[in-house]
């Protein structure tokens, strides 16, 4: 039902329930805040969204008030203008004067709104900060100092990925944002998904950057620098250098990193047609023995971390098959350096990843062979831009190239690891191929109803029924478990993603409007998969090779010591 109010001296139409801001947005009328997050129930803590009410004495938070039939309303009278510019005189009082250093440069909402208010002055004496900075995490930075109490990383943290790693702390003018017990990041229960990344308005937080070091490996005369790119990449970046939005510039970016002084270039889908396959084997036979299942996806560091801390029982359901990333760092660490009589150990590898948890992952002792990594250092989608930029490369003024070989071709299975749902769909099309010899079409996968939010498929294959559910993002995961654990349904594969949306939203992508652009990301992919003729990893003649001259079969030997890991329960401060 519609309703009809007043905005600025001219009507608007509202539907009835919606809340001021709503209504405003959606007839474009555009009103700042700092707090107000998307599907979620608003705090109205920033009070920036104020407007004026006629018949009301004080302003109106829009993001709480809801829309009444008649309501007349000033979005941007001298008295609401006056408030807001009061209010972010005050945030900025108590923030550091570094812009030129930060971040978030560029891209910092603070910054934003003192521009689009005129606030050219400190006129509010600033208070000493005494929290410290906190390196203490392989993904994420977290600065105290440039929180301004809006509360998202909170939020997200807790109504969006179930995690609850931030709090507020004390009260009134000693406030802060602070983690349990007020431990270092890496000591709390942070799982480096990098949402609160996505969502903060400033510099509190950040990614761990690792573009110098990078820069240093490439200018080392003794390293071969090598990088690999993930799936979701090539639609990201578009938009970061004047293209059309979810343009895929995947042979832009082999030919960006060449001209940068990368040696090698690999595309990580192949590595993901490679994992396809193994977890495909892994699967095959734990269904066949009956034990470990459902199997859980592990290609998400994030939900891994997930599952170590609060779901230690379920490790052992884990798929034991490394990421695509680390899959690719020990393929080119322990078969491309032989093959091309290199030392490994003179082998820089770095990855370019859409998730900060990937950071950590690199890390990790058990992603380790013969002690050395298989991936170096990890740079983020932003790293990756900010790279181009700084090498001064016209992306929009190069050709387009390849990957090099051996691993430089892939199925659109390997590209559609980077959406949600895009693992289950790789891993179906290779256990069918597996049993049948033949392709698995639409036709012959049937939807399950299991839960709400929870989207579930089934497919028969040589007399065997396989079921596969797909868990988009961690909202709500300590109620979805439980329930899938103990469905009707008999699932064998349960695939979870920790970002909303899988990796094209990932924490490490570039600073957009999430609603708009992950979708328009997801959608470029799924057209890279309808558009393309190899759609099942072993259909892929260069995973094919690599299986014949190194691997051999699947779950052999020698695919177990390099493309298989351990996972193991973690002790945190819940």
């Amino acid at each position: 039902m519609n309703i009809t109010i007043e905005v600025n001296n001219r009507t608007i139409q509202a539907h009835k329930g919606d809340t001021i801001l709503e209504a405003l947005n959606r007839n474009g009328i555009r009103v700042p805040t700092l707090c107000n997050m998307t599907d979620l129930t608003p705090s109205g803590a920033c009070r920036l969204c104020v407007v004026e009410v006629e018949g009301r004495d004080n302003l109106v938070t829009s993001c709480s008030h809801v829309v009444e039939n008649g309501m007349r309303i000033m979005t941007h009278s001298p008295r609401v203008v006056r408030a807001r510019k009061t209010l972010v005189e005050l945030l900025l009082a108590n923030h550091p004067d570094d812009c030129l250093y930060c971040e978030r440069n560029g891209f910092c909402e603070l910054q934003d709104l003192a521009a689009e208010l005129h606030i050219r002055e400190r006129k509010v004496l600033r208070k000493s900060f005494t929290q410290k900075l906190d390196l203490s995490s392989p993904s994420i930075v977290r600065d105290p100092a440039k929180c301004i109490l809006c509360g998202r990383c909170i939020r997200v943290c807790d109504e969006v990925q179930s995690v609850s790693t931030f709090e507020f702390v004390n009260r009134g003018c000693d406030m802060y944002v602070g983690t349990t017990l007020s431990r270092d990041l890496n000591f709390s229960n942070c799982i480096g998904c990098g949402q609160c990344v996505l969502v903060c308005p400033t510099g509190a937080l950040h990614e761990r950057q690792n573009v110098a070091e990078v820069m240093d490996a490439l200018s080392n005369p003794d390293l071969i620098p090598v990088v690999q790119i993930a799936p979701s990449i090539s639609v990201s970046v578009a938009t970061e250098f004047g293209l059309k939005p979810s343009k895929d510039v995947n042979g832009l970016l082999y030919n960006a990193l060449r001209k940068i002084g990368f040696k090698y270039v690999f595309d990580t889908a192949f590595a993901a047609d490679v994992a396809a396959i193994e977890m495909a084997a892994e699967l095959i036979e734990r269904k066949g023995n009956g034990s470990n299942l459902p199997m859980f996806s592990s290609c998400c560091p994030a939900w891994v971390k997930f599952v170590e801390q609060w779901y230690p029982d379920y490790i052992p359901a884990l798929s034991a098959v490394k990421s695509p990333q680390q899959v690719m760092g020990s393929l080119i660490r322990n078969y491309f350096a032989a093959e091309n009589e290199l030392n490994p150990s003179k082998i820089f590898s770095v990855s370019v990843m859409p998730c900060l948890a990937k950071k950590f992952e690199a890390q990790r002792e058990e992603m380790t062979t013969r002690g050395l990594s298989d991936v170096d250092t990890v740079l983020s989608t932003r790293e990756l831009v900010r790279l181009i930029k700084l090498y001064g490369i016209d992306i929009q003024g190069i050709e387009s190239q390849h990957p090099d070989k051996p691993f430089n071709i892939r199925s659109s299975s390997g590209k559609l690891f980077g959406i949600s749902g895009g693992s289950a769909e790789a891993l179906a099309r290779v256990v069918y191929h597996k049993l049948t010899s033949k392709e698995l079409t639409d036709s012959k996968v049937n939807e399950v109803k299991i839960l709400s939010g929870v989207k579930a498929f089934s497919f028969n294959a040589a007399g065997q029924t396989f079921t596969f559910a797909v868990v988009n993002g961690l909202k709500n995961i300590h109620s979805i478990l439980p329930v899938l654990m103990g469905s009707d349904v008999k699932l064998d594969y349960i695939e979870v993603m920790a970002c909303h949306g899988g990796c094209v939203n990932g924490g490490g992508q570039p600073y957009v409007d999430e609603e708009k652009y992950v979708k328009l990301r997801a959608k470029a992919i799924i057209e890279i998969d309808e558009a393309e003729g190899i759609k099942c990893p072993t259909r892929n003649p260069a995973v094919q090779y690599i299986y014949d001259e190194f691997l051999g079969e699947t779950r052999s030997e020698k695919a177990k010591k390099f493309l298989y890991t351990r996972y193991s329960k973690r002790e945190v401060l819940l």
